[in-house]
């Protein structure tokens, strides 16, 4: 197959109409697997093939868009930048949109690797050129391309910001048409994510923009669409930087979660779910959530509701939720920290340990590995220990394989065991019968099945 492909690009090479010969070709690419195709294809000539797009024909086009497609998918994103360059920037100025989509995406797996992004900017006016065809462009991807270049360095953002787009996109934020904020939103968020975006934003006073949109969302009967994103912006914010600073700093964004998290529209209780298990991932988070006192206990409350009813999605975010916010490492469990996730964990129930196991033993596998890591999460912690063995039975739970058939869920509950016998409390509080037990089901391995002894009787049919 290597030998025809190749003998297809010199016969192509050669003729003024070569549709039959494209689409024998695009056959042959189609149907090798990429990782194969990588050797064969490394050493042709691409430009035969890019050159048959400057043409009106949109059947060649189609063919050509659909064979580079898969060639340049094969090849790394070092050889694009070192080969392809040029042509793929030709791609960004043709007239045909799959031309441009093609062109756009190839050159955003350059820009995302790192290799390939040194090879770019040791010419800086390379990457000058590139912005400046794409900047005119109104596609998603386009944008996404953009705020990917300016992730990549204070000097690709320099660019970027120079050539006006990334005011633009900024100007989108609070602009009539909702869908075109969403987007917008989205794309600010990438930006945070690297150190130099979140500077840069924070210098065009983005952050407080957001906070007043989401002060402002009340009275917008269309905040449903971009709402979300808002939220996530900070949240990520969050994380990135400082759950205190962000919280105190943008006050709307906390109180919002909170009220999403009680809102009957199952799309802004998960996002508030999700939310709120970031935050309480971090030992930071966990005391800026602390010290709104009833507010948050009035939200575990509602979270310990969704976790034992409803909507199988909501329930598993639910439960993982809870799980980020009572996890404690050893090196943080300080006595006030394991105080608060004690108290957090009896906030779900009058029997949190029972309402856990219940929901564990439903046949949903996604509800039984959620379930199990809240198991998981305070195994470490002492009065997790001491809970779990005052629990009549529940040591026995842990270590009995029948439950939970999945991979998934064997993996969960081997998970359980290795948290508790890593725990230097749990051979004193569970005793040393239970702590061998775990230790022995631990050295079997999480998919280890029993032996089962046969006897056949003689004459026995």
């Amino acid at each position: 197959m290597a030998a025809s492909i190749e003998s297809l690009f010199v016969e192509i090479a050669s003729l003024e109409e070569p549709i039959e010969e494209l689409q024998t070709l695009k056959t042959a690419v189609l149907s090798i697997p990429v990782s194969a195709l990588r050797d064969t294809v490394s050493g042709l000539r691409l430009e035969v093939i890019f050159s048959l797009l400057n043409t009106n024909d949109r059947e060649k086009i189609e063919l050509c868009v659909d064979i580079l497609g898969r060639i340049l998918l094969a090849l790394s994103p070092v050889h694009l930048a070192q080969n392809c360059r040029v042509e793929l920037q030709a791609g960004l100025k043709h007239p045909d949109d799959t031309v441009k989509i093609l062109a756009l995406t190839q050159i955003g797996r350059m820009v995302l690797n790192h290799e390939a992004v040194t090879e770019i900017q040791n010419n800086q006016d390379i990457l000058r050129e590139v912005i400046h065809c794409i900047k005119g462009e109104k596609m998603t991807v386009a944008k996404e391309l953009i705020v990917d270049i300016s992730s990549v360095s204070p000097v690709s953002l320099g660019y970027c910001a120079n050539s006006s787009f990334i005011s633009q996109l900024l100007g989108e934020l609070t602009g009539d048409d909702v869908l075109v904020r969403a987007t917008a939103i989205e794309m600010v968020t990438t930006l945070s994510h690297s150190q130099h975006g979140r500077q840069y934003l924070a210098q065009q006073g983005i952050m407080d923009k957001i906070s007043n949109m989401i002060t402002g969302a009340k009275s917008d009967p269309f905040s449903s669409f971009y709402l979300p994103g808002l939220v996530k912006f900070f949240g990520n914010l969050a994380i990135m930087d400082s759950p205190q600073h962000v919280c105190e700093t943008y006050p709307a964004f906390q109180n919002k979660v909170f009220e999403m998290a009680i809102d009957p529209d199952p799309v802004m209780t998960g996002v508030a779910l999700d939310t709120l298990g970031v935050l309480g991932s971090t030992v930071e988070g966990k005391q800026v959530l602390q010290k709104t006192g009833e507010k948050f206990n009035a939200v575990l409350k509602r979270m310990s509701k969704l976790a034992s009813g409803g909507a199988t999605e909501l329930r598993v975010r639910c439960l993982e939720a809870i799980s980020l916010l009572i996890t404690l490492q050893a090196e943080q469990q300080t006595e006030d920290l394991l105080v608060l996730t004690e108290s957090w964990f009896h906030l779900l129930s009058n029997q949190p340990m029972e309402m856990i196991r219940n929901i564990s033993t439903q046949p949903f596998p996604e509800l039984h590995c959620s379930a199990l890591r809240i198991f998981t999460a305070i195994a470490p912690q002492p009065w997790g220990q001491r809970l779990m063995i005052g629990t009549p039975g529940f040591m026995e739970f842990i270590v009995d394989r029948s439950t939970g058939p999945t991979k998934e869920a064997k993996d969960a509950k081997f998970e359980l065991v290795g948290a508790l016998v890593s725990s230097s409390t749990a051979a004193d509080i569970l005793g040393s019968q239970h702590y061998l037990r775990l230790r022995s089901y631990l050295r079997e391995g999480a998919y280890y099945v029993a032996a089962v002894a046969t006897v056949t009787t003689e004459g026995a049919d």
